[in-house]
């Protein structure tokens, strides 16, 4: 095995000019890292963060960007210290022993699996307020139309992990264009909205407080966390000893796309709503893009936003099955039996349904979901967990002393306590 990853190793060392031509494999990973953060975070975080006023938009808007980058950065650089093949899971236990292995693999999946929980509510109450607010027709029972779209989901689900990543790939494209056109037809409708209050300047006590709460959801936002170690993983098979700077160059061109599209269209949005109207759509626990059908008299929009918001939600669900499916075959073998693959995957898959099922069908507050389900697990995995192998392992010395260690620990600590609050309050 060793031998094997030293002659990837000097077959890259060789011909460094694999790092010149950006392929369309790279291409491919930056729209799947970009596909599996953008879905339910994104298209509620106008909502949550219109709220909280002008000033606390801003300042997030700057953060935006380094949080996002630098996290994702540092848990592709864990996974990539690992063996060759070695995913996440494999990497906790390398580093940490077979104890810390088992319990970061149940953390794991306990980070990623709500998510897939959110994304089946919200890709529910969407259809159904498609079908009965734009075709004008009656929805069917909540528990019928629930289970047939996770169905068709894990239908791709089952073509297996690449297929899953190509069709990301492919949703991004039409996703973007339509995100971007959406966002440009709000600007002639743009009120003021949110600038009413930017010229209250909110005591530093009340700033620091409304920032502290609202991060966590720009964390969950921008998330892409569950895809990290395929992708990694892959970069590693692809690049060998140079995977982690073509990896950062991925990662940094997908967090530019991501933040520069998202921030555009949040601003749009709250440009265009009122705080009240905000509120109104935190309250009906719909998307943005549900609200804004609703709202604007406009055939073209009131079609346009809901299938958008299907697209968004219908990809990040497939992104965030790769990590939830990783996590609960890690926790199955961990065990101690070893069932065969199509076993395994026909487990997960039962599971998976039923879960995501039931939970679309009971229509829990999305917004209050994303603010405490994994929330704690996914910081501490996303932010801490690789700033702690940096100190720690020696595999990972070489990024030791770096700036951005401090601000992405910083971050983590932030959205934990917040989260935590926020469960206890």
């Amino acid at each position: 095995m060793n031998d094997q990853a030293n002659s990837v190793d000097e077959r890259y060392e060789t011909t460094p000019a694999t790092l010149t031509t950006w392929s369309r494999q790279d291409t491919t990973w930056m729209l799947g890292l970009f596909g599996t953060a953008i879905g339910a975070g994104t298209l509620f975080l106008p909502i949550n963060a219109g709220l909280g006023g002008f000033w606390p938009l801003v300042i997030l808007a700057l953060l935006a960007f380094p949080m996002t980058f630098f996290a994702h950065r540092g848990l592709t650089r864990f996974v990539l210290s690992g063996r060759e093949g070695s995913d996440i899971t494999d990497v906790v236990e390398e580093h940490f022993g077979i104890k810390a292995g088992a319990l970061i693999t149940l953390l794991y999946f306990f980070a990623i699996f709500p998510i897939l929980l959110i994304y089946s509510v919200a890709l529910t109450n969407t259809v159904g307020s498609f079908m009965e607010h734009q075709l004008h027709i009656m929805p069917p029972p909540r528990a019928i139309l629930s289970l047939v779209l996770i169905l068709g989901l894990l239908a791709v689900v089952r073509c297996g992990e690449q297929v899953i990543v190509k069709a990301m790939s492919l949703m991004v494209y039409p996703f973007i264009v339509a995100l971007l056109f959406l966002a440009v037809y709000l600007v002639p409708h743009w009120n003021g909205g949110i600038l009413s209050t930017a010229s209250v300047v909110p005591a530093p006590s009340a700033l620091l407080n409304t920032l502290w709460l609202a991060i966590p959801v720009m964390v969950f936002s921008f998330n892409h966390s569950p895809i990290i170690s395929a992708f990694a993983v892959d970069q590693k098979r692809q690049y060998g000893v140079h995977a982690d700077e073509r990896s950062s160059q991925i990662l940094s061109r997908a967090h530019l796309l991501m933040v520069g599209m998202v921030l555009f269209f949040v601003f749009s949005c709250v440009l265009t709503l009122s705080p009240a109207q905000l509120a109104e759509a935190k309250a009906q626990n719909l998307s943005i893009l549900s609200y804004l059908a609703n709202h604007f008299d406009n055939p073209t929009i009131e079609f346009a936003a809901p299938l958008i918001a299907f697209v968004a939600i219908a990809k990040s669900f497939l992104g965030h099955y790769i990590g939830a499916s990783e996590g609960l075959k890690g926790l199955v073998l961990k065990t101690g039996r070893r069932p065969g693959a199509k076993s395994l995957d026909r487990m997960t898959a039962a599971f998976m349904l039923v879960v995501c099922w039931m939970v679309a069908t009971l229509n829990p507050s999305i917004l209050r979901m994303i603010e405490t389900l994994g929330g704690p697990i996914i910081a501490s995995i996303l932010f801490l967990m690789p700033m702690y192998a940096i100190r720690k392992v020696p595999a990972m010395a070489k990024y030791r002393g770096q700036a951005s260690n401090v601000f992405v620990t910083a971050v983590g600590l932030v959205a934990i306590t917040a989260l935590v609050y926020s469960l206890l309050s």
